[in-house]
């Protein structure tokens, strides 16, 4: 009946892996024997949660179904929050350490002028709290990293960036190809 919002896409997109954060965050807090890692922990998987929550909401409110697709990194998530590894080793496998940068990615999200207003007030607690969450998380793990005398990333270390940033490209272009697919006109039936 209704047409597709060109944001729709992102919004789908947000709310699935807000979910996903908030599973494997829930994992991990079980596991973690730092009082302080777990409460920022459990902030953060309380806020992705309702980012899911309230994601998917807004998609049912256009008329549409959350669409989640499968993804095999997830079984990798969870048995890596699940683990016996440390919480730096933790942060900087799920790139904990520096949200704010993969954040940046947000910067043009208002570039749409179509956004209606209740998704456009939505989008912007959305992303005001996303920045929130990379201070706090970035915050842990200066701590984590000073207790412990890490320094830069090792060689395994940048391996593991470049994974994550090959892995952050992929899912971009998938986000692309989801929302010019929404923007094509469709042929008359």
């Amino acid at each position: 009946m209704s047409d597709k919002p060109s944001y729709l896409g992102l919004l789908n997109a947000i709310a699935v892996n807000e979910a996903r954060a908030q599973r494997y965050l829930s994992v991990w807090i079980g596991t973690t024997g730092d009082p302080d890692v777990a409460a920022v922990l459990r902030a953060v998987a309380w806020r992705e949660g309702e980012h899911g929550m309230s994601f998917a909401k807004r998609v049912n409110e256009l008329g549409f179904e959350v669409r989640e697709k499968h993804d095999p990194s997830v079984d990798e998530q969870l048995a890596v929050a699940g683990s016996d590894k440390s919480d730096l080793e933790k942060m900087r496998f799920f790139g904990l350490d520096r949200l704010d940068e993969t954040l940046r990615g947000f910067d043009g999200v208002f570039a749409d002028h179509s956004i209606d207003i209740r998704t456009g007030e939505l989008l912007g607690r959305y992303v005001a709290e996303e920045f929130d969450t990379a201070r706090l998380l970035r915050c842990c793990y200066e701590r984590l990293a000073a207790r412990h005398g890490a320094a830069a990333p090792d060689a395994a270390g940048l391996a593991a960036l470049n994974d994550k940033v090959d892995a952050l490209c992929r899912a971009v272009e998938e986000l692309r190809q989801i929302v010019c697919a929404q923007t094509m006109p469709t042929e008359a039936s």
